[in-house]
């Protein structure tokens, strides 16, 4: 698989919807993450991430406008333990809860599947990051339809054991812009880490498509203590 920079994983995709990043910093100190949630329609845009305790939440930029919540309101950042909850859609709170009653991440994602956007039927992307007494670790899983038939579902789950420093894994719901949006194919693509939280959430931001870029999360836990330090950078500003 190619490995690419953040500026060719992401420049010349004008709608790659929401993505999931997830590896270790080039310097091997840190367990990265990064999601992010564009849109195309003005429900879509109107949205902030907003901190909430240990992770975050979308919330509607103006309520007034605001015209249908169901798959744009949800927490995509939950923290257990030593566990860190990444997704694109309300199954944060299925991974949770399976996993706090000791389910493994792919099964408690077995309840769920893609979300029901029809023609779309948008993928549903998570990861789990584990960070304990100075190792690191992570999973991704896409729920996706087969082709675009609704009855099928394709459940896809991708283990990083040890992973390699500077890389990083990205998943994202749409191959590019369309009608009805393509879902995502393959296995996780293969990004470079590279620069500090602040470098790599800047990368990040400049990189997305201007039009529909709505909302960044990026957070670097250090490995060695567990300290997470965070950055929200939002389109929409007061």
């Amino acid at each position: 698989m190619i490995q690419k920079t953040v500026k060719e994983a992401l420049a010349k995709n004008e709608y790659p919807g929401r993505g999931i990043i997830v590896g270790k910093s080039a310097d091997g100190k840190y367990a990265v993450s990064a999601y992010w949630i564009m849109g195309r329609s003005e429900n879509s845009r109107n949205r902030i991430f907003v901190e909430d305790g240990d992770g975050i939440r979308t919330q509607a930029f103006d309520p007034s406008k605001l015209t249908d919540p169901s798959l744009i309101i949800y927490a995509p950042v939950k923290v257990l333990g030593s566990k860190t909850f990444v997704t694109n859609g309300d199954q944060t709170d299925t991974v949770y809860s399976g996993m706090e009653k000791g389910m493994s991440f792919e099964a408690s994602l077995r309840s769920r599947k893609f979300e029901p956007d029809a023609p779309n039927f948008t993928p549903r992307i998570s990861a789990v990051l584990e960070v304990e007494n100075g190792s690191f670790g992570f999973s991704m899983s896409i729920l996706k339809s087969d082709c675009g038939i609704e009855s099928s579902v394709n459940r896809y789950t991708f283990c990083y054991e040890n992973p390699r420093a500077g890389i990083g894994r990205y998943i994202h719901t749409y191959m590019q812009n369309g009608s009805p949006l393509p879902s995502f194919e393959g296995e996780p693509e293969i990004v470079e880490l590279e620069g500090s939280i602040d470098e790599f959430a800047d990368s990040l931001w400049t990189n997305l498509n201007e039009d529909n870029k709505v909302s960044l999360f990026v957070r670097f836990i250090e490995i060695s203590t567990g300290r997470a330090e965070t950055r929200i950078i939002n389109k929409n500003k007061a």
